[in-house]
């Protein structure tokens, strides 16, 4: 049986994230880069997107690969705390085939992966979810894509942000087109952190602008 939204939080109490976010100045803070959604956002209803994307409501089998957790903060440009985001998130499953009925990969689905999720962010802004580290895939010859997760950040009064999350020292970041083209200073805020205390998971900061 799956945990309650309220429980899953509370045992992550995200307390590093909320110290860092705690300690960053109330100025100088740049809207997180966009990125294009890419051609695999969902389009199949599904009625399970809640925030552990490795098990499906009413099956019993766990999604494959490597489990891992994000732990994320949205912000201002002023580093305030967003309350109730909606973050709209998805990604390829650990083999990097999405679930999409368009994805020419050949790689296997996994029935017991979700692959999407929404979650609203709480009063200090944050959200988490598991999930499980993504794959990398070809995109185009020549071009692997590493492991990353699509984001889809909405809120009213802010401008909407879609943009993805990448993996620390990950080789093929150096490579992604996409990443590449990115400034040096903000391909830093495009990259997650992994966590000192549990290896197994990422901190993400979101930053939205006002609109």
């Amino acid at each position: 049986m799956k945990q309650n939204r309220r429980t899953f939080i509370k045992s992550g109490v995200l307390s590093g994230l909320a110290a860092s976010t705690a300690a960053l100045h109330a100025a100088d803070l740049q809207p997180t880069p966009t990125e294009i959604k890419g051609p695999f956002y969902p389009i199949q209803a599904q009625k399970d997107k809640d925030f552990d994307l490795t098990q499906i409501e009413g099956m019993s089998g766990l999604a494959a690969g490597k489990h891992i957790f994000i732990e994320g903060v949205v912000v201002d440009t002023d580093s305030n705390p967003i309350e109730d985001v909606t973050v709209d998130l998805w990604q390829a499953n650990a083999a990097g085939r999405y679930r999409h009925p368009h994805d020419p990969n050949t790689a296997p689905l996994d029935p017991n992966f979700q692959g999407w999720a929404i979650v609203p962010s709480g009063v200090k802004g944050e959200f988490r979810f598991k999930t499980v580290f993504p794959g990398t895939y070809p995109a185009a010859e020549g071009w692997t894509r590493p492991p990353h997760i699509h984001f889809k950040v909405s809120k009213r009064g802010y401008v909407e942000l879609v943009t993805q999350m990448y993996f620390p020292g990950h080789p093929l970041n150096e490579k992604d087109l996409l990443l590449q083209r990115k400034t040096a200073a903000e391909q830093p805020t495009m990259i997650a952190t992994q966590s000192r205390e549990d290896p197994e998971t990422y901190q993400f900061r979101i930053v939205l602008q006002k609109a």
